[in-house]
């Protein structure tokens, strides 16, 4: 009976110790994996708002709210981008030239064959040319997937919510507003269910957003992330 009691004892106390580890590393490993998630989502966030900045620039200053669009822009647009050599010195601007001038100089002789105004204000070795370079060769990465855009890391198979919103500003100027989130209850999918409730709950009643996101429909925030 006493060897019985013995081993019962032993399981209780090998059990509280267990349950004094668990209530210990378990926050502790939710916030470790929440770090790893929470990194994959921010830098997928990052690669979308790249994406929109460029967009934007070639679009009159309108985001899209649709992938499809924004992905198909990464994969077939080409960006202007300026190859440039020789610059003008302190005399040629104290003489009242400009970068524009100058340049219409250089393509007047390109046009003309006479390159007298070219040998007068001392261009020979001035050149502006503009070149067209797609968009995955100069934003993104070698390698980098304009696919997986839409996709939340960690969210089998789910979608960012993105979204658009068109205002105009108190000078009558119009802007758009541009919002791109990720849930908790998504990318955190599969830990401890208290961890994401508990955390949830915090950010309630803090008023911010229950996960990660870009932008904000309703404030101009220069596309900030709610991390940074």
């Amino acid at each position: 009976m006493k060897t019985v009691l013995n081993i019962v004892l032993g399981l209780c106390i090998v059990a509280l110790i267990y349950i004094c580890y668990a209530s210990i590393m378990g926050p502790i490993n939710f916030e470790n994996e929440k770090k790893i998630r929470d990194n994959a989502v921010i830098a997928r966030l990052l690669d979308i708002r790249k994406a929109q900045l460029e967009y934007r620039n070639l679009h009159d200053q309108q985001y899209t709210d649709s992938f499809d669009v924004l992905i198909n822009f990464v994969k077939t647009q080409k960006l202007p981008f300026i190859y440039k050599e020789g610059e003008l010195d302190d005399d040629q601007l104290e003489k009242g030239l400009t970068e524009k001038k100058a340049v219409d100089i250089v393509n007047k002789a390109k046009r003309t064959g006479n390159y007298s105004e070219v040998k007068k204000w001392g261009l020979e070795n001035f050149k502006r040319d503009t070149m067209w370079v797609a968009v995955l060769d100069t934003v993104f990465p070698k390698g980098f997937n304009a696919d997986s855009m839409r996709y939340i890391p960690y969210g089998n198979g789910a979608e960012f919510e993105m979204a658009i919103r068109n205002d105009t500003a108190k000078s009558g100027a119009p802007f758009c507003l541009l919002e791109v989130k990720a849930p908790y209850d998504i990318y955190l999918s599969g830990l401890d269910k208290q961890e994401i409730i508990n955390l949830k709950d915090m950010q309630t009643k803090l008023g911010k957003y229950c996960g990660l996101k870009i932008g904000d429909l309703e404030t101009a925030n220069n596309n900030a992330g709610n991390w940074e």
